[in-house]
């Protein structure tokens, strides 16, 4: 299968596996990922806390919730522990779907795939503008049983939807197919975070190579959860949020990404 990785383009998934200390990024990734540190240093730390607070509300939803049906969709590159692995530890029999748009992650996607007997794991290759041909494909529909509760799992991807319309109006073609008792998690680079005026420059940096994202207010993060009810301690710092000890010890000032989880009453 031939695959355009496009290589010398930074892609957001693979800067992002820069940022957590990875091997599978191009000069271009590391490139924009270095610049990006120059104007913001606290980039690594935050987006380690924003993959620690994955782990802790997939873990929260599986283990003491009970969900075992999780679409990821932004997933980026395999980074242990993957969502799977962390469900499947309180959950054996849980299905999880990945869904991502870097060609990539879909070469590396067999590390996603790992699922235990009980359970089972999917990739699409799908981008997150087009909600209606993820939620009604076939990886979906054989996947998961719609009677029972679904986790979406939007974390660290919305911020490269740029238009407010567009995406309350994706969050609600993913969200509405799903029964009552489902929820929505997701986080996002917050404006109002205590990095400050340096996340406004590190996204203008990151929209100057390409990438192009948003930083918003708690208030627009929390207007996301709308129709929704969010579960304590609502939005907040990814590190602040139901924090373990490793959590505890995060510095606030390097942390620019906010976090929620809502359930569809």
């Amino acid at each position: 299968m031939g695959v355009n990785l496009r290589t010398n383009v930074p892609h957001s998934a693979r800067v992002y596996d820069y940022f957590l200390g990875g091997k599978d990024n191009f000069e271009a990734d590391r490139t924009a990922a270095e610049e990006v540190i120059k104007i913001a240093p606290y980039m690594p730390t935050s987006v380690r806390a924003n993959r620690d607070f994955m782990v802790r509300v997939t873990r929260h939803l599986a283990a003491e919730r009970g969900v075992d049906q999780f679409i990821d969709i932004g997933t980026g590159l395999p980074t242990s522990p993957n969502l799977h692995e962390v469900a499947q530890q309180a959950v054996p029999a849980a299905r999880i779907i990945y869904v991502d748009n870097d060609p990539l992650v879909l070469v590396h996607a067999r590390a996603l795939l790992t699922s235990t007997p009980e359970g089972r794991t999917r990739y699409i290759q799908a981008d997150l503008n087009d909600a209606d041909a993820i939620i009604d494909s076939p990886e979906v529909r054989e996947t998961f049983d719609f009677s029972r509760p679904v986790a979406l799992c939007l974390i660290a991807v919305v911020h490269f939807i740029r238009d407010e319309d567009a995406l309350h109006s994706i969050i609600d073609r993913l969200m509405k197919p799903l029964p009552s008792g489902s929820y929505l998690t997701l986080s996002t680079i917050a404006l109002d975070s205590a990095p400050g005026k340096l996340v406004s420059e590190a996204v203008a940096q990151h929209n100057r190579r390409g990438i192009m994202s948003k930083a918003r207010t708690r208030s627009q993060i929390e207007k996301l959860f709308t129709g929704f009810r969010l579960i304590e301690p609502g939005v907040v710092p990814v590190h602040r949020w139901r924090p373990d000890e490793k959590a505890r010890l995060v510095n606030d000032s390097m942390v620019s990404m906010y976090g929620g989880l809502a359930v569809k009453d």
